[in-house]
């Protein structure tokens, strides 16, 4: 069998997306878009709609927005399905223009976390919003998922609430919140919803919305994975793993290195790896740390079972190596072999500490965070709890183990729904066009593309894909890809041949995973490429340069771009896929991200080394000058990234003045909810390692000053930012960095404002203007005042330049 014929290894126990008897009201067809009014209904004929889902970006039916793909994956399965987009939330009576539904709402702040959507990253609020028709900011509430779910709670009290998207899926624990600075609760808990769908819900929004229409009680769907909701006790029968402390001082074995395979991981704790199976038990058993396991017995079981009302045999110590355990006579469910012995993980939950301990404790906070993310592969992952209030309040978040990722023939399932691929025709111009006044611009970006895969096995720490698609890819077959090439060709109104990407969160990690099922499922590693390739890794590009050769090569298919992130680390693995990349589907430029120079921020990111850049980069120019073209790179990095120091970030623009790059749009590191570097930018502690209370601490970059500053060496080209530089050089010993010279970083001499450096950004960038430096308080008389309810704008805090 070809190695590549589904997207992974993975062991697939999940009930197939086709296997569910259709829902009565499928006999009313397909919809050409889902209704957003009453009309639309009765056009369909619907008296009444099954299930309605409330979004916060304009309604766009598309494969790339969530809203669409659940809102056809639930038509497929037979449901009536409305949406609600952008309601005014100021109240609950935009909530009501479909009706109440009849099975549950689903709700999701859109494609993005509505207060990154809404925010800077210094905390500026935007004046645009891409989901939005004629990029118009403002048309959805902070915070969302919460502001939608109460909505929907006064509009229809008895109706269930089931909220999903990236908003909820990076706050389904207690998490730290950026822009109020400081902790808050659970979503399940702010929100009230009655259940949260973490990841790509496809496969648990499909089994929730069978078991309503079955008339099952929302509160006892508490089995499906992917999901999070309130209970108020461990049910019977489970082992409850207690992690709500960190290691106090003591002798204490040696915790398991997330970076190791399970046979090294056996290696470093003196035991024989004869089979991976052996070592996986080793792994299960050393990585409880020091925890407490409590067995809360069945009735069912007679031999853990209180009789006629006796308490329980009293609890005693078992031996287990790296781990004391206090067990009570529950121990006969544990299994391994030896000392190792561990409960069955679907009867196994971890207690982290709670909302308010995370929120009073930040190195509470780091372990809870890094216990998270060693939870997140389907194959072993167990249930997390953390608990919310105290005494008669407290209530504890449940959050089940990832979804089961889809094998190829169900994402090929999802991609071949039947999307009209273009925004609802109510956000039409006068002359029925969406290419205009009420363009869409996340929509006008992914018009001419196709995602070929999900997830990602990368683990930046910045990143937030594996929190919510996860690190195990779901590739779609070659079939599927080609046939919705095909489709935009023949059925997207201004397709001129050109397709603008074929890729996904990485693009080149399509059918990428491990060679063996065995180590897939019991593997704890947060990235498969850090700090290097691992062994186990699949990197063989043959499927994905096929792909291209075949799609080019279709009649009608002028040029395929590449323009979603490369890793370029995994590029080099295979020449080959790197001469096809640059030479048939680069259009001039390539954008990729090694976010930094130096080892220390690099490795709180797990991003590999610069030298790495260097290679692709030789054999970016190698396979360009072959076929006469010149094209360029453009590397994207990131300031005031935990871990970076002054000096770092020196170091890299003094290579970037070596390069000749001088970087416009500059990302300042951005802490979403539970990101590891989030995790990191709140506690100071390294939650990559081991966290105790004298564990490794991280420098932080905090207060407006220094990450102005760190931002000012990514652009230190720009004259607005040489009297900052010239300070803070002076201030670290390196003021032979300040000269006229070519080796000198900035001038020693300081321009009129007309003569400094101007992006060539339109929107977001102003022009210097008038002969003396620009202030903040005298510029929009000399540039032309904003417009009555214009925001000032992201970057500058000065309205857009005036076109000539």
């Amino acid at each position: 069998m070809n190695a590549f014929t589904d997207v992974s290894f993975f062991p697939r126990d999940a009930k197939p997306l086709t296997s569910y008897r259709k829902y009565w009201a499928q006999r009313f067809g397909t919809a050409p878009f889902l209704p957003m009014s009453r009309e639309e209904m009765t056009q369909l004929g619907w008296d009444s709609c099954d299930i309605i889902l409330v979004t916060g970006d304009a309604y766009v039916d598309h494969p790339s927005f969530g809203m669409a793909v659940i809102g056809r994956m639930l038509e497929n399965q037979g449901f009536r399905v409305g949406i609600i987009a952008q309601p005014d939330w100021t109240s609950a009576e935009a909530f009501k223009a479909l009706g109440q539904p009849n099975l549950f709402w689903g709700v999701t702040s859109g494609n993005m976390d509505s207060m990154i959507n809404r925010y800077t990253a210094d905390r500026k609020i935007r004046s645009d919003d891409a989901y939005t028709p004629g990029d118009v900011g403002g048309k959805r509430p902070d915070r969302a998922a919460i502001v939608y779910s109460q909505r929907c709670r006064e509009a229809f009290p008895e109706v269930p609430i089931v909220l999903g998207g990236i908003e909820g899926s990076l706050r389904r624990i207690a998490h730290y919140d950026y822009w109020s600075d400081k902790v808050r609760r659970s979503v399940v808990v702010d929100s009230k919803c009655d259940l949260l769908l973490y990841g790509n819900a496809e496969r648990a929004i499909v089994e929730i919305a069978h078991r309503l229409a079955a008339r099952e009680p929302v509160q006892q769907i508490t089995d499906v994975r992917g999901t999070a909701f309130v209970r108020r006790e461990t049910p019977e029968g489970w082992f409850e793993i207690d992690s709500t402390s960190v290691d106090t001082p003591g002798h204490v074995e040696a915790h398991i290195n997330p970076y190791l395979m399970i046979s090294d991981q056996a290696r470093e704790q003196g035991a024989t790896c004869a089979r991976e199976e052996e070592a996986k038990e080793v792994a299960e058993g050393e990585n409880q740390k020091v925890q407490t396991l409590k067995f809360v017995p069945n009735a069912a079981n007679s031999s853990t079972a209180s009789i006629a009302g006796r308490p329980a045999p009293t609890e005693k110590p078992v031996d287990v190596g790296a781990s004391l355990l206090a067990i009570n006579t529950g121990a006969s469910l544990l299994r391994g072999k030896g000392t190792h012995k561990v409960p069955p993980r679907d009867k196994s939950v971890i207690r982290l500490p709670s909302y308010e301990q995370v929120k009073q404790d930040a190195v509470l906070y780091a372990h809870a965070n890094r216990v998270l993310h060693l939870e997140t592969n389907p194959g072993n992952a167990r249930c997390l709890v953390q608990a919310h209030g105290e005494g008669t309040t407290a209530r504890d978040v449940w959050i089940t183990p990832p979804p089961i990722p889809l094998t190829t023939a169900e994402m090929d399932l999802v991609f071949d729904l039947p999307y009209a691929r273009s925004p609802h025709p109510r956000y039409a111009d006068e002359n029925g066009s969406h290419d205009h006044a009420t363009k869409i611009p996340a929509w006008e970006m992914i018009r001419f593309s196709v995602n070929i895969m999900r997830g990602c096995f990368g683990g930046c720490t910045f990143c937030s894909i594996t929190e919510h698609e996860g690190r195990i890819i779901q590739s779609r077959s070659e079939e599927s890809i080609i046939r919705e090439v095909e489709d935009i060709r023949d059925k997207v109104k201004g397709f001129t041949g050109v397709i603008s990407d074929l890729g996904g969160p990485t693009a080149n990690m399509y059918r990428l995973g491990c060679r063996s099922p065995e180590i897939e499922s019991a593997c704890r590693k947060p990235s498969c490429v850090f700090p290097g390739i691992c062994q186990n890794l699949t990197t063989d590009h043959g499927p994905l340069i096929n792909m291209y050769r075949r799609a080019r090569n279709l009649k009608g298919i002028k040029k395929i771009l590449i323009g979603s992130g490369l890793r370029y680390d995994l590029a080099v693995q295979s020449p080959e896929y790197v001469k096809e990349l640059v030479q048939h589907h680069v259009g001039g430029y390539l954008k990729i991200a090694p976010e930094h120079t130096e080892g220390g921020p690099l490795s709180k990111m797990m991003k590999p080394g610069i030298g790495t850049y260097d290679r692709f980069k030789s054999m970016f120019d190698k396979y360009s000058e072959e076929v006469g073209k010149k094209q360029f790179l453009i590397p994207y990095f990131i300031a005031a990234h935990p871990g970076t120091s002054d000096e770092d970030m020196m170091n890299l623009a003094i290579w970037l003045k070596k390069n000749g790059f001088r970087a416009d749009q500059v990302q300042t590191f951005y802490p979403s909810p539970m990101a590891t570097a989030t995790a990191m930018y709140h506690s100071t502690r390294n939650p990559l390692r081991k966290i105790t209370r004298d564990s490794e601490k991280v420098d932080v970059v905090k207060g407006d000053k220094r990450r102005r500053l760190h931002k000012a060496f990514l652009r230190y080209h720009d004259a607005n930012n040489w009297p900052l530089l010239r300070e803070a050089l002076k201030a670290m010993g390196r003021a032979d960095l300040i000269g006229n010279g070519k080796h000198h970083l900035i001038p020693n001499w300081q321009p009129l404002a007309e003569e400094g450096y101007q992006s060539a950004r339109r929107k977001n960038s102003t022009g210097a203007g008038g002969k003396s430096s620009v202030s903040l308080s005298t510029a929009p008389k000399r540039l032309g005042q904003p417009k009555k309810g214009q925001l000032l704008t992201q970057h500058t805090g000065l309205p857009p330049r005036k076109k000539s």
